[in-house]
């Protein structure tokens, strides 16, 4: 075995030792005085790599006037594969497991936060107790009542906290609403948001999965029950099950559900919300619904989001789509409609007709614009505040809610009960010949009713039938020492 073999392997091998140990890893690298702009720089930790958090780090990487220099991760073998790259560059990185060790690092500014949701609140909380700023995933909390908490800790300690909702850094987006807004296509009738994704079954198994040993499975729970693992994997599909995860309402429906109130100019949640779905197809360990129709009851004009994680009909994995939109939107008005994303749209008149696009390249200067307030240290210089994140998560919340505290009933008793609902009876409609077309009979297999909940969008809580059973779902009991603060 040559020199540099040993080297390498005492290098790879440094860095799972000093992660294990939460201390920095023995990765040789530049001084902080040879590093051009240096002391201008804000120096970044990312916390979660295993996989949105490695676009960050080449995000941030690649960004003047900003450099990571710490890595957070449970998972070993992800913090040492990830600081391997940056020892083939010669740059110095801090690697950590425990987030609490980095937090306490004085040479870190600010902190990325891209975990599994239940852990978004109290990483970003602590965050802001350190001192730090902090660019948070979607959704920003996994309940209702810990997104507030994020917002008080962000005006408590005055830090810079981004949602990742990047399609508000998005000028396409933003010219497309401005046209809509000045009424060029009349009023808005109904903003549709569209996560029609495939998803498989992530299996079932009779007895727990044993947890690999470089995964410090204690921290990875965090805030959530420490139970066996009933699931094949732990990574990614923990967005299922309701401990951890939201489903695609909540991994995809922020995106889509933030750039319709952007279209609506709705700054607050609605005021009552009902969901029809549920898991068809295959019987598996996840818990939340592959098949979701949810109603938002906003006074301008509703809002309306569906998930369907099966394919456009068995066999097939081509997938439905609605006007053109998959994953996007579609914002109707009485004289035509736009269809689009992040990265823009196209405007259509009601024959279908092509009048307007509008096209950029997409929330790219979203890290960008989370730079600019950390150096301004003006919170209104962010196209995504916290407050925007922790609104647009609360409604992928409040439609699981209701669709866990919902009841299996007919497509009959479902057509009864939404017949005075607005633009949902046709979708309903929609979805049951979709269930039909991937061999799932309607009529035979129940679908979960979700229970029809009002809001109070000042106090943030529910009221009326089934209040106390919806509050107490929008929280949750913490597991000591991971607890979201009451006093942030």
């Amino acid at each position: 075995m040559t020199n540099s073999t040993n080297r390498r392997r005492f290098l790879r091998e440094s860095v799972l030792t000093a992660a294990g140990a939460g201390l920095a890893s023995s990765i040789p690298a530049t001084t902080w005085s040879q590093v051009t702009g240096a002391n201008d720089d804000i120096r970044m930790g990312i916390v979660g790599m295993n996989g949105l958090g490695r676009t960050h780090i080449a995000r941030f990487h690649k960004m003047k006037g900003a450099r990571v220099v710490a890595l957070c991760d449970v998972d070993k073998r992800v913090l040492a594969r990830e600081a391997k790259k940056f020892e083939a560059r010669k740059e110095k990185v801090t690697a950590y497991v425990d987030i609490r060790r980095m937090l306490d690092d004085k040479n870190v500014d600010a902190i990325c936060v891209v975990t599994p949701n239940h852990w978004h609140s109290l990483m970003t909380i602590w965050a802001c107790q350190a001192g730090k700023d902090v660019k948070v995933e979607k959704p920003v909390s996994h309940n209702i009542w810990e997104g507030r908490q994020m917002v008080l800790a962000a005006e408590k300690y005055n830090r810079i906290v981004q949602a990742g909702t990047e399609s508000r850094s998005d000028p396409a987006l933003k010219e497309a609403f401005e046209y809509i807004q000045a009424g060029n296509l009349g009023k808005i009738l109904c903003a549709r948001g569209f996560c029609y994704k495939r998803r498989t079954s992530i299996g079932k198994v009779t007895k727990p999965t044993k947890v690999p040993d470089y995964i410090d499975y204690n921290l990875w729970t965090g805030p959530a029950p420490l139970v066996p693992l009933m699931r094949k994997s732990l990574h990614y599909n923990w967005h299922w099950v309701w401990a951890t995860g939201n489903g695609d309402i909540g991994n995809q429906g922020a995106h889509e559900m933030d750039m319709c109130r952007w279209a609506l100019g709705e700054d607050r949640p609605p005021r009552r919300v009902i969901s029809i779905g549920g898991r068809f197809g295959y019987d598996d360990d996840a818990e939340t619904a592959n098949t979701q129709l949810a109603f938002f009851d906003y006074e301008k004009a509703p809002l309306i989001f569906e998930v369907r994680g099966l394919p456009m009909k068995s066999g097939m994995n081509a997938m439905d789509h609605y006007r053109g939109a998959r994953v996007g939107i579609v914002i109707e008005c009485e004289n035509g409609y736009f269809s689009g994303g992040v990265g823009g749209g196209v405007v259509y008149d009601n024959s279908g007709n092509k009048i307007k696009q509008f096209k950029s390249g997409g929330g790219r200067g979203h890290s960008a614009n989370f730079l600019k307030a950390v150096r301004s240290r003006k919170s209104s210089d962010l196209n995504a505040h916290i407050p925007k994140g922790h609104v647009s998560a609360s409604l992928s919340h409040m439609a699981n809610i209701s669709h866990r505290l919902g009841q299996e009933a007919s497509p009959d008793e479902i057509r009864e009960s939404l017949k005075t609902t607005k633009f949902v009876t046709d979708r309903f409609e929609q979805l049951h010949k979709h269930l039909e077309a991937n061999s799932v009979d309607p009529d035979r297999t129940r679908i979960t009713l979700g229970a029809g909940l009002q809001f109070d969008p000042d106090t943030e809580k529910f009221t009326g039938t089934l209040a106390n059973e919806a509050n107490r779902l929008a929280t949750r009991n913490y597991r000591k020492p991971f607890v979201v603060p009451e006093n942030v």
